[in-house]
């Protein structure tokens, strides 16, 4: 299955987060990491929610140190991260620098004073996208198969 993703994530105090090239300093609070995979979502999503595993994103980084709470996933054979960036960007506060190697956005992680939930039901409703909230890796290998039969 081919699509995007946002990640929710907790980071419960102020952290300096290094990556291979960089050093980000995140305040306490939530944070949405909007990604993509047109291989295997289902599969990158568990990916995240492993703790056991080779760091290679900047987003694995930050997950190392902070509380993944739930993914949405959002098949599309349509590249979306972009867009979907971009509406996250007009709510939360940009980390620039993080992530968005392939896009023409500066960031694809947002910061947010309260969970953002609501927020992200608003954009992939206003962009009538088909998704699913999920709250492990069990649960994405599942919704993988659901929608490959």
């Amino acid at each position: 299955m081919k699509g995007a993703y946002f990640l929710v994530i907790h980071l419960p105090e102020e952290r300096e987060i290094t990556t291979k090239g960089r050093r980000f300093v995140l305040r306490k609070g939530y944070y949405v990491y909007v990604g993509s995979a047109m291989n295997s979502l289902e599969k990158r999503v568990a990916r995240h929610f492993r703790k056991d595993k080779k760091l290679h994103w900047h987003i694995d980084f930050l997950l190392r140190d902070a509380e993944l709470l739930r993914a949405y996933m959002i098949p599309s054979g349509k590249r979306l991260e972009e867009k979907l960036s971009v509406e996250v960007s007009r709510h939360g506060e940009a980390v620039k620098g993080f992530g968005a190697s392939d896009v023409r956005v500066e960031t694809n992680l947002y910061r947010f004073e309260e969970e953002p939930d609501a927020i992200l039901v608003g954009i992939l409703e206003n962009l009538r996208l088909k998704w699913k909230r999920i709250k492990s890796e069990r649960e994405a290998i599942e919704f993988g198969g659901k929608n490959e039969a």
